[in-house]
């Protein structure tokens, strides 16, 4: 960074830190790392374990619907790469989705759905680019601060990349000290452990459609949402294409579909029913 984008980041974060404990941090955070480098929408969640996603900050600005925001906390978030480099560990640091999410991720009907992605804007279509800032949190559990740039925008450059990452290790602070607050705040209730397992994630998956796919199918069913290709799914599993492709014809007979459209919004409406 130039010695200007410094002295602003550093004007900036000493004012945050002086009220770590208000409302508005995540916000100010937001309009900070803006100075440092541009993007378009921002959005913060918490991950625990067994429960929807804790939203932390929306700066969404108005690009999601609250039916798209309410479809994710109740279940799509199951599809998103980013969920699911938390339920697996991740190291902390700054990511881009690209080098997360599976080989057919960006042309996937999750993707590509604003009904039910919060992060695509109905106006606008998908993003250029979504980036996250992966933070450990007390008890075990995970947040992910995204900044996105929508179509139109240029995708984050290497040097924009690199200036953020310059940053992490305050961003990860201050969104570890909101933690904190907000959980002291809420109440103990919200401590609660995160498995690396996934579990809930994988309960989800499991009890789809369980009456009428075996358990190899329903991991197919899983790897084909998430956004793997035929020929990830075979890697991943050992068997060929031809094989794939036989169990796929084989759970749109048992499921009565015709399209990996019409398996995205079966998956969908079991994920945001009434149980």
């Amino acid at each position: 960074m130039d010695s200007g984008t410094w002295t602003l980041w550093n004007r900036d974060l000493a004012g945050i830190l002086q009220q770590a404990d208000g409302s508005d941090v995540l916000a100010r955070l937001e309009a900070a790392m803006g100075r440092v480098v541009p993007f378009d929408i921002s959005v913060a969640f918490a991950y625990p374990d067994g429960r929807e996603p804790i939203l932390l900050h929306d700066g969404l600005k108005n690009t999601a619907t609250q039916s798209a925001l309410e479809a994710y906390m109740r279940g799509t978030y199951l599809l998103d790469p980013f969920y699911l480099a938390c339920s697996n560990q991740i190291l902390p640091g700054l990511y881009r989705m690209a080098a997360l999410a599976p080989d057919n991720y960006f042309s996937s009907e999750y993707y590509h759905s604003p009904a039910v992605h919060p992060c695509i804007s109905m106006q606008t279509g998908s993003l250029a680019e979504e980036i996250g800032f992966f933070v450990p949190l007390e008890a075990g559990f995970m947040a992910t601060y995204s900044l996105m740039r929508s179509n139109g925008s240029p995708p984050f450059s290497e040097p924009e990349f690199a200036r953020l990452a310059a940053i992490e290790p305050m961003v990860r602070f201050i969104l570890a000290q909101q933690w904190k607050y907000i959980t002291t705040v809420q109440g103990a209730a919200m401590r609660r452990t995160w498995s690396i397992q996934g579990e809930a994630m994988e309960l989800a998956f499991g009890r789809f459609a369980a009456d009428r796919l075996t358990e190899r199918q329903r991991l197919i069913v899983q790897l084909i949402l998430r956004g793997h290709s035929n020929h990830s799914i075979s890697l991943r599993l050992g068997i060929t294409e031809g094989t794939v492709k036989i169990h796929r014809k084989a759970i749109y007979d048992r499921l009565q579909i015709s399209s990996q459209s019409e398996l995205f919004n079966m998956f969908i409406n079991f994920l945001i029913s009434p149980a």
